[in-house]
């Protein structure tokens, strides 16, 4: 079983866009959304539920105001501010409570509980494309790295029980938390970017982040036809660094259209993207299935 995760170091480029073309193209592939903050993958998968899961993670101090005597040590203890006195009355504001139990502890007369914190939800679904695995924080809820591992250990498990041989998973935008749960385990990241000053730059930090873990990722450069000063620094960029641009694709409005549609670009059959940017695609992604080769990272970025 190999892990292919599809990365961007910036949103836009993209990398969902190449996610859903990518799991239509897989015969045998389990997909996975890591992109608990923001997902969007399943607008183009349109995935029908087939568990429905909670994320319980961390705490969340509760006043029980029968118990409370409100004599204010709580407001005092509490550094973050989340403790509030309403006109005689103790209030939390769970947007502010970091849960460090501090007041739980010192409450003279336990009149705060510490119940665990229901942070979003996550689903074993089926799409036309396959099984997928996805989930959605709530808004403003933390923890998303520990989501992450949640589904890329269940998208494991779901492979392993349907013999399947690879796993093709959405990740996160930037260089952050999810991002960097999203690459354990992997076996290669696609890193989808565009040739501008931002796309660079974002490329080269996620890139980094690849090489620092000894992940090996190669470069898919969208848009390619926006800037050539811009494209030929970024493959100027894989060449010193060893990593492979598995392919280069124009601006297209088919993209949008496919969007628009719901379906991956790949699915845009009998119109413009048929005969090039689907075919582009089925090109690039035959040469991510077959890059067995793995690189070790040994320069510095």
């Amino acid at each position: 079983m190999r892990e292919i995760v599809v990365l961007s170091g910036k949103g836009g480029a993209g990398k969902t866009s190449l996610s859903a073309a990518f799991a239509h193209l897989a015969e045998d592939a389990v997909v996975c959304d890591l992109d608990v903050d923001a997902p969007d993958l399943h607008i183009l998968l349109d995935p029908k539920a087939e568990q429905t899961r909670e994320f319980v993670s961390g705490n969340e101090a509760l006043i029980d105001q029968t118990l409370c005597t409100a004599c204010g040590q709580c407001l005092d203890i509490c550094h973050f501010g989340a403790i509030k006195d309403d006109n005689g009355q103790m209030i939390i504001d769970p947007t502010r409570c970091e849960g460090c139990k501090s007041c739980v502890v010192l409450c003279p007369v336990q009149a705060i509980e510490f119940p665990e914190k229901h942070c979003g939800e996550w689903w074993i679904s089926d799409t036309r494309f396959g099984p997928m695995v996805h989930a959605r924080l709530f808004p403003g809820e933390e923890n998303s790295g520990k989501l992450v591992t949640l589904l890329k250990n269940q998208a494991r498990d779901l492979a392993e029980q349907r013999h399947a041989e690879l796993i093709i998973a959405d990740g996160a935008p930037g260089i952050g938390c999810p991002v960097i749960s999203s690459l354990a385990r992997a076996d290669l990241a696609v890193l989808v970017t565009e040739p501008t000053p931002s796309g660079l730059h974002d490329l080269q930090r996620v890139a980094k982040l690849c090489l620092h873990f000894r992940i090996t990722c190669g470069v898919v450069i969208n848009k390619y036809d926006l800037s050539t000063e811009y494209e030929d620094r970024i493959e100027a960029y894989c060449r010193e660094h060893g990593i492979t641009v598995f392919g280069r694709l124009p601006h297209d409005p088919i993209f949008t259209q496919a969007m628009v549609q719901r379906k991956a670009v790949t699915e845009m059959v009998g119109q413009e993207a048929d005969n090039t940017i689907g075919q582009d695609i089925r090109r690039i992604f035959e040469r991510i299935v077959q890059f067995h080769k793995p690189q070790t990272a040994t320069s510095s970025v």
